[in-house]
């Protein structure tokens, strides 16, 4: 009992420690060409639609004529090899009785697949979902043992700004993630555009800080003014733990499979 008091007061101050330390200041690093080139690689998409397919849209050249009439839709972001993809909540919103596609990139252009969804959360704004094949352009998250202070340099990879490549910085410090922290709501000054919720925030090196949620703006009269974008990061052992447990359920499921033949 006495042992278990002592751990519940050194985890209390290990919290306590971290929510009182000052940030460093961050370091004045652009993304380069080669990270440019990084996020052009894993640009995805998401595609809610009651079609069973949309070979006809991608054999056009995704032409608006021949676009799903009943299409919703977003950006997302690949963090696995084996087809494990992140990308905003409310891009599933009418994802009820309908089919959704993960359009994601293979020898130069968007291949769409049909997408299971694995875990959502209204609360956080987050969905993770899964195609049953190799995903080998992904990203790695920024290192969840450490800061990510405010002025940190950003870059979107959605598919409406991804192309434009629009630098912009974090203007919420993130402070390292601990054994009970959730996700994170955050802002930053990208200015982004339909299309673009659910998409990657990376930072200048092309590690993922999170997932774009929302755009605020300032509307005086009828002109709007952009003023801040909104993203969220989740627990990187949260969304880890749910992968592990996923990928065990589709073993035992092939394994259950393989037996009844």
């Amino acid at each position: 009992m006495v042992r278990s008091l002592q751990g519940v007061l050194l985890l209390g101050t290990v919290v306590l420690f971290q929510s009182c330390a000052v940030p460093p200041e961050a370091l004045p690093i652009a993304p380069n060409s080669m990270t440019r080139q990084l996020v052009a690689e894993r640009s995805s998409a998401i595609v809610v639609t009651s079609g069973s397919n949309l070979n006809n849209w991608v054999g056009r050249d995704f032409s608006v004529v021949h676009a799903p009439k009943d299409a919703d839709g977003g950006s997302a972001a690949p963090i696995s090899a084996d087809g494990y993809f992140l990308t905003a909540d409310h891009v599933l919103a009418k994802m009820a009785g309908r089919n959704v596609f993960i359009l994601y990139g293979k020898r130069g252009s968007l291949v769409p697949y049909l997408a299971r969804v694995v875990w959502r959360s209204h609360r956080s704004d987050l969905a993770l979902l899964h195609i049953p094949v190799a995903t080998p352009y992904f990203y790695q998250w920024t290192p969840p043992e450490s800061w990510l202070p405010s002025e940190t340099c950003l870059l979107h990879g959605g598919i409406s700004t991804g192309s434009k490549f629009v630098d912009g910085k974090l203007a919420t410090a993130l402070a390292p993630e601990g054994a009970f922290t959730g996700a994170r709501n955050f802002k930053m000054d990208l200015p982004l555009q339909p299309g673009d919720s659910g998409g990657p925030v990376v930072d200048a090196y092309g590690r993922l800080v999170g997932i774009n949620s929302a755009v605020e703006f300032l509307v005086p009269m009828e002109t709007a003014f952009f003023l801040s974008s909104e993203g969220n990061r989740p627990s990187v052992r949260m969304i880890n733990s749910l992968i592990e447990k996923d990928r065990s359920l589709n073993r035992s499921r092939s394994h259950r499979k393989g037996c009844s033949h």
